[in-house]
């Protein structure tokens, strides 16, 4: 059976010259356009998206939370990264927690905060790369916190989901997200005044501060960090509350751990394959398990295989889990740890690694030994898949009983009663403008449902913490001032040294996954981004999860009904243990691209909240 690349697609992939903006939500998509509209540059509109999904995706992320950002400026030919990933605070031993009767670092409450990271990192991005004023990227946040925005179903949910527990423990959140009593009904408007308050102070204290922009910026950067609000997230830190352990505790981040910490800007990691320059962040992020998949499957024919079909996925989710495993033993802060990146995206390194690809579906999680160096793994990883034969410094804890998990997000479904913090999933936008600059971020973190709002600011801070281990002497080990590994990674595509694809997606450790099946459905299958989008999805859960409780899925594959009942059956035959979701159920991707002078859009129409806008 030959697999058909339909023709019809859920809405037409865009296409213009003047600029284009896609995202996770419609109304930060069309602020982005209207920043384009009055003639900011792809920089100024990517901001402005990123602090409009704050306000009308708080289940998603928050001002709390974190972001990675890849781009290319056009005036410098410079492709770069910007890292808004906040560090852990200088409090966060190892002993600070195990000292609690922890062996993982809860997953919601306060212990799992690092610095918000977003706030600076946006800044940045404004401050080098920009050319409008703080107002003019803020105001639509500040507005739609202030008048209001329609409520998406998912919001509603997910307050409803942890209604009892900010009722019963968490009352600044009660406060905010249950002022009515009950959940916001989808549809109605909703506006977070505390919230809004919060960012026109920022702004007010930056424009007395100057006249010039540039200062205007820092001075709201240290509003940020050093001021008013610094002092509230430390105040309400040091506060103990109901976390996922089912007990209070206190949080570990205080003013300095604000006012020491920075955005900063980075070389991309990045690898060649069939024409294209992919670039991703540092193993700060797991961007680069995107580039090792791609260094591990260059050894095939793919364009001589169908998409969608079982030959091609497993291929794919073969390698996945071998760059996984490497993710597992390999990534952390490379200041803090020598990541041997060089070679886990080699040749002779992935020539070896490929042999292990075979007819059958592997069960086993098997990192790989780059430069001869022996592979450590956290206590929790030898749980779920049994292992021996590899260090294992930890004992590590799974949840309580069955949780399961939620394909299409990662989160896990269930928690003990006194457990009901569920942590949030990610956005995603993508900006190109008539000038040739383009830009991708995934912003997270600061979930309303996984940390309980600080009542002076309006938001909860993050809990991005709980992707360290506490296993001692690993890479991703917590320590002071470290980087948590993230799962967060936009991409950026050259072609010919020129910036030709900026694409990313929500979704956990599925992130690069989806957009890895996304992209070699356009490289290979010719696939413009509306299709490869729309194209039936799939995923491995095999690899540990990066969130609280940590718990791994050994020969799980996740794959969309439209993929078909063969389809399934076949993996099934090769060993995979194959769950059939619902047809539109898997990633919220969307991209923008440059190709021969013509810019292009496309945008996830799962959870009907994505848009791409352009001209």
């Amino acid at each position: 059976m030959t697999t058909e690349i339909p023709e019809f697609t859920t809405r037409p992939e865009l296409a213009g010259t003047f600029g284009m903006v896609a995202s996770t939500h419609w109304l930060a998509s069309a602020a982005g356009m209207a920043v384009l509209e009055k003639g900011g540059n792809a920089f100024d509109a990517a901001v402005a998206v990123g602090f409009t999904l704050q306000v009308v995706e708080p289940h998603l992320n928050g001002p709390g939370g974190e972001v990675p950002v890849i781009g290319h400026d056009a005036r410098s030919g410079e492709t770069f990264v910007v890292c808004g990933q906040g560090t852990a605070p200088a409090a966060a031993t190892v002993e600070a927690y195990t000292d609690l009767g922890l062996d993982l670092v809860p997953g919601s409450g306060l212990l799992a905060a690092t610095v918000p990271g977003a706030f600076g990192g946006w800044l940045l991005l404004l401050r080098d790369r920009g050319t409008l004023r703080l107002r003019d990227v803020l105001g639509y946040a500040i507005g739609y916190a202030q008048a209001g925005y329609p409520v998406v179903p998912a919001i509603s949910r997910s307050i409803e989901g942890v209604a009892d527990l900010f009722r019963e423990h968490w009352h600044s959140s009660a406060e905010v997200y249950l002022a009515a009593g009950d959940a916001p009904a989808p549809g109605s408007l909703f506006a977070n005044q505390a919230l809004a308050a919060t960012y026109q102070r920022v702004l007010a204290e930056a424009e007395a501060a100057s006249d010039d922009r540039d200062e205007q910026i820092e001075a709201a950067r240290r509003a940020w960090y050093e001021g008013f609000v610094a002092e509230e997230i430390a105040r309400f830190a040091a506060t103990a509350v109901m976390d996922v352990t089912g007990e209070r505790h206190p949080g570990l981040l205080t003013g300095q751990d604000l006012a020491a910490w920075r955005a900063s800007v980075e070389t991309p990691v990045s690898y060649d394959y069939e024409g294209y320059t992919v670039c991703k962040t540092g193993p700060w992020g797991q961007g680069p398990v995107f580039l090792q998949q791609l260094a591990l499957l260059s050894g095939y024919d793919l364009a001589a295989l169908e998409p969608g079909r079982a030959d091609f996925i497993h291929l794919v989710i073969e390698a996945n889990k071998l760059a996984f495993a490497d993710r597992e033993a390999w990534y952390g802060d490379p200041e803090f740890t020598d990541v041997p990146l060089e070679q886990l995206l080699s040749g002779e390194y992935n020539d070896e690694r490929r042999k292990l690809i075979g007819e059958t579906a592997s069960m086993e999680l098997r990192p790989g030994r780059p430069a001869g160096r022996e592979p450590g793994l956290p206590g929790f990883v030898a749980l779920s898949f049994g292992m021996t034969g590899v260090d294992f410094a930890g004992r590590g804890r799974r949840g309580s009983g069955d949780l399961g998990i939620d394909p299409a997000t990662g989160e896990p479904l269930g928690r003990a009663p006194h457990a009901q913090a569920r942590r949030g999933d990610t956005c995603h936008l993508d900006v190109a403008d008539r000038w040739g600059n383009m830009v991708a971020a995934t912003p997270s973190g600061g979930w309303l449902q996984s940390s309980p709002v600080i009542p002076a600011l309006g938001f909860p801070l993050g809990t991005r913490a709980q992707m360290f281990t506490l296993t001692p002497g690993l890479p991703a080990t917590i320590a002071p001032g470290k980087r948590p590994r993230t799962t967060l990674t936009p991409t950026l595509a050259l072609r010919d040294g020129e910036p030709y694809l900026a694409f990313g997606t929500p979704g956990g450790d599925q992130q690069d996954q989806w957009t890895l099946a996304f992209f070699l459905n356009h490289v290979h299958f010719g696939m413009n981004l509306q299709q490869a989008i729309d194209f039936p999805m799939f995923h491995s859960a095999h690899m540990p999860s990066s969130f609280y409780p940590r718990e791994a899925y050994p020969g799980r594959l996740d794959l969309e009904s439209r993929a078909g009942d063969d389809t399934a059956e076949d993996l099934r035959r090769r060993g995979h243990d194959v769950y059939v979701q619902p047809p539109w159920s898997l990633g919220r991707i969307s991209a923008v691209s440059r190709r021969a002078g013509v810019l292009h859009a496309a945008a996830n129409p799962r959870g009907m909240q994505g848009y791409a806008a352009g001209r």
